[in-house]
């Protein structure tokens, strides 16, 4: 059986990067065995449909390279690829579980089922479950008489297909993570699985979807763990059992700190995106920025995210996509929680972008100079990136990490003032002034050998003089090579700043 797995996100919102993950090793497991990665879309529930989010989901995926081979833009033999396109097919796979007795139709109201969860509470029940146990007191085709039944049917009354889960049974399946995985059926409800609109659940359009597609493995996250015994219920009843995929459920994703699983509301707390690309939310209009926008490289972002779970077994860590497809293995993913470690994120961004190619560097520093108005000469801007390329985390830092070097500094570090300026360093600071005013040649080389000269003159070691002649010329405590940076701004523009600090902090 050839491979053939699936990404099947909801269109309820923005794509979480967990779930950027669960797509990620599925794209992976499927480059690696010469299979094919299919993006089915789950749209079923249509009162929890959100406007943009089937884009936002594909544009994701767009961005970070993980492109399917089968899907909504895509096509493909399976078709179609969205679950609300494909709602006349259920039914009779429905119809198909009733006749041969594993499903049965139920007619209660949501009142009637609120009562009987009340009864069980009431009772201490220790669950509130619709099984064997509790359907013989409900309003289904098994209690009523076939009339009755026939009647009801027949009648506008909302009625329902459910899951007829067998009586204390044990349900076990393989793990391809997690080894032999088992569960009880009296902790399992009759689950709905065709609504009273017509429309499937999750848990029926999910196994005849993957049935009807070949998925050979499903490979989804650990929140549907407690899932799979329905599907595997659902593949024993339609007798599909030869052909039930190998299942694999991914570690969750964790705070950093590990304690709980990762949400929205921690990455906002703690000032790191949780969304691939920026979501504008239509009800608040509330904008979360994603991680494009937060200035990371896709082929970092995905770097990282491979290695959330998953280890080669190597000290390497820098795969290239291709390579990670190459290597990658399901037998390698962790079974325990992964801690997010936004820091982390940040390092694999920064050793991604010093391997850019200097043009791409120029690039992107000569759009943030235009946009900020600010005039260049292809020379400055060439001479800027070799200052700043091996100290930036992210493109953008070309310039937000040193735009001294385009206009003087409008404000100072107060704790360099505090720490650095006193009657020793404004001494160093006006003979360097006096010196390099007179220095016809203003290079790099005669910068370096005349602020030695002024030092060893004036009695002053350079660890006393530097932070501060850095202060007064950039208004930072620290950076790129502060003799770079004097030769780049030139003797007058140096000279100017230096006055000015001087003036503004005498």
């Amino acid at each position: 059986m050839s491979v053939r797995v699936r990404f099947a996100p909801s269109p309820t919102g923005p794509l979480h990067i967990g779930g950027v993950r669960t797509a990620l090793y599925n794209f992976l497991f499927a480059k690696k065995n010469k299979g094919k990665f299919i993006l089915r879309i789950e749209d079923t529930d249509q009162n929890r449909f959100v406007d943009g989010a089937l884009e936002y989901i594909m544009n994701s995926l767009e961005w970070l390279g993980i492109r399917p081979d089968e899907g909504i833009r895509e096509g493909g033999d399976f078709g179609p690829y969205r679950q609300s396109q494909r709602k006349n097919i259920y039914q009779k796979f429905a119809d198909q579980l009733i006749e041969s007795g594993n499903a049965y139709y139920a007619f209660d109201t949501a009142q009637e089922l609120e009562a009987m969860r009340a009864r069980l509470k009431e009772a201490k029940s220790d669950t509130q479950l619709y099984n064997y146990l509790t359907r013989s007191e409900m309003k289904n085709s098994l209690t009523l008489s076939k009339e009755e039944t026939r009647n009801l049917m027949a009648s506008e009354s909302e009625r329902v297909i459910r899951l007829k889960v067998p009586e204390n049974t044990s349900i076990s399946f393989t793990d391809l993570i997690r080894g032999n995985v088992e569960f009880n059926s009296s902790n399992i409800d009759d689950k709905v699985l065709l609504k009273s609109d017509g429309m499937p659940t999750y848990h029926l359009a999910n196994v005849v979807d993957d049935h009807l597609m070949k998925i050979s493995h499903v490979i989804r996250g650990e929140e549907w763990l407690s899932s799979t015994p329905i599907h595997v219920l659902l593949y024993q009843g339609f007798d599909w059992k030869s052909t039930m995929p190998k299942f694999a459920h991914l570690p969750l994703l964790l705070k950093p700190d590990g304690n709980g699983k990762l949400s929205k509301r921690d990455a906002d707390k703690q000032g790191f995106p949780i969304f691939p690309i920026s979501w504008k939310d239509s009800n608040t209009g509330e904008v979360s920025e994603g991680f494009r926008e937060k200035g990371f490289l896709p082929e970092a972002l995905i770097n990282f995210l491979a290695f959330l779970g998953w280890n080669p077994g190597t000290e390497k860590e820098i795969y290239a996509l291709a390579e990670l497809c190459e290597d990658f293995s399901v037998e390698r993913i962790q079974k325990g929680g992964s801690k997010f470690d936004f820091e982390k994120a940040i390092w694999f961004n920064q050793q991604y972008v010093h391997k850019l190619p200097k043009e791409k560097m120029i690039s992107s520093l000569k759009i943030s100079l235009e946009e900020n108005q600010i005039k260049y000469s292809d020379e400055k801007v060439s001479e800027a990136v070799e200052l700043m390329k091996d100290r930036v985390s992210f493109l953008h830092e070309l310039f937000t990490e040193a735009r001294y070097l385009w206009e003087a500094p409008s404000h100072y570090e107060e704790n360099v003032v505090a720490r650095k300026w006193n009657a020793d360093t404004k001494k160093a600071i006006q003979s360097l002034m006096n010196t390099w005013h007179s220095l016809d040649l203003f290079t790099a080389s005669n910068i370096k050998e005349s602020l030695e000269s002024t030092l060893v003159t004036i009695e002053m070691p350079a660890g006393k003089v530097m932070q501060a002649l850095r202060h007064s010329i950039t208004g930072k405590g620290g950076g790129p090579d502060l003799i770079g940076i004097i030769a780049f701004l030139g003797k007058d523009e140096s000279l100017k700043r230096m006055r000015t600090t001087f003036n503004s902090i005498n």
